[in-house]
């Protein structure tokens, strides 16, 4: 979801479409949320069918998953990471050379400290601390447990979802409006290349 959120607008500052798109007669709101719920809807196609490809593949078999479980946490944490996604998708505006590369940054830096590549509780002390403001940690915990352990929904994993959500979107939106306004005060909207 951070991918096509930076790129959307990179894209189209790239292709110099995106004061167009600044000027069409919706709230940036709409616009926002509406590439968020594009970014959710091929998220999960895409990992659907690559989850499916790699189990057949594999022959991998999930007999005690709790699909309803994921999918409840999946969207809750999209709505979170949709709020995160707002806000580095701002990057590209402000800084047009490197706005996009600082969005991948952002998503590694996420990805690090959320218990993708290794559990969060072996991370140092301050990791464990960013972790705990990460969406990324609460939906991978409670996925994986759903996936492969069959567990429910729990209060642990999802109301810190539902919090972070309910700060990240209002957040994501005033962090693009000041940086559209920035970028359309500085003139950084011009594609220069």
């Amino acid at each position: 979801m951070f991918e096509v959120l930076t790129e959307t607008v990179a894209w189209e500052r790239w292709e110099g479409t995106i004061e167009y798109t600044f000027m069409a007669p919706l709230s940036r709101a709409v616009h926002l949320l509406g590439m968020g719920a594009f970014a959710v809807l091929y998220g999960v196609i895409r990992t659907a069918l690559l989850f499916a490809v790699v189990a057949l593949f594999f022959g991998l078999a999930f007999p005690d998953a709790n699909w309803a479980a994921a999918l409840i946490l999946l969207a809750t944490a999209s709505v979170s990471f949709v709020g995160v996604g707002m806000i580095t998708a701002v990057l590209p505006l402000i800084s047009p050379e490197k706005g996009a590369q600082l969005g991948f940054v952002a998503q590694g830096m996420l990805l690090v400290v959320s218990g993708v590549y290794y559990p969060v509780d072996v991370m140092p002390q301050w990791m464990q601390w960013i972790s705990t403001i990460s969406p990324a940690t609460y939906a991978l915990e409670g996925i994986r447990g759903a996936v492969l352990d069959g567990q429910g929904v729990t209060a642990d994993d999802l109301i810190p979802l539902i919090a972070i959500g309910a700060l990240s979107i209002p957040l994501g939106l005033a962090t693009f409006r000041a940086g559209e306004r920035y970028a359309k005060r500085t003139g950084k909207l011009k594609r220069a290349g």
